[in-house]
């Protein structure tokens, strides 16, 4: 099953990420944890601690995440890269000729833009437009 984070205003999408099945995010979340929060989980609470079953980020909650987004960013981007999780995720690298330089390389939704700047730009939007990322 996979995990599709959107805004929506009224019944327009704006935009949206599909970041692969909810393990891949899994994947991402728990890495955060292991090498940027040292397996405790506090660093970062909007990403961290919302679960990825249902809901949203709220428009108050994609303030805190795109602060939280910015510091993953640069960290990740100071680790050495991991291999890719997931078949899909080395299909899709190997199809369009991307290769990881670091850790924050190694995340990537299904059309192979790296996760966490998509994210970023889907909080962006949303806090611009005053509405919440929907989990679908």
């Amino acid at each position: 099953m996979s995990l599709y984070l959107c805004v929506f205003d009224d019944d327009e999408e704006l935009d949206g990420v599909d970041v692969g099945a909810y393990s891949d995010f899994g994947d991402f979340r728990d890495t955060v944890m292991k090498v940027l929060e040292n397996g405790r989980g506090v660093r970062f609470p909007t990403l961290m601690l919302h679960s990825d079953c249902d809901g949203e980020w709220s428009v108050s909650d994609c303030t805190k995440l795109e602060t939280e987004l910015l510091t993953i960013s640069a960290e990740l981007k100071q680790q050495p890269p991991r291999d890719f999780f997931s078949d899909w995720q080395k299909n899709v690298t190997k199809a369009i000729g991307l290769s990881s330089q670091n850790l924050y390389d190694c995340f990537i939704d299904v059309d192979g833009e790296p996760l966490v700047e998509r994210l970023l730009g889907l909080v962006q939007l949303a806090k611009r437009r005053g509405l919440p990322v929907l989990f679908q």
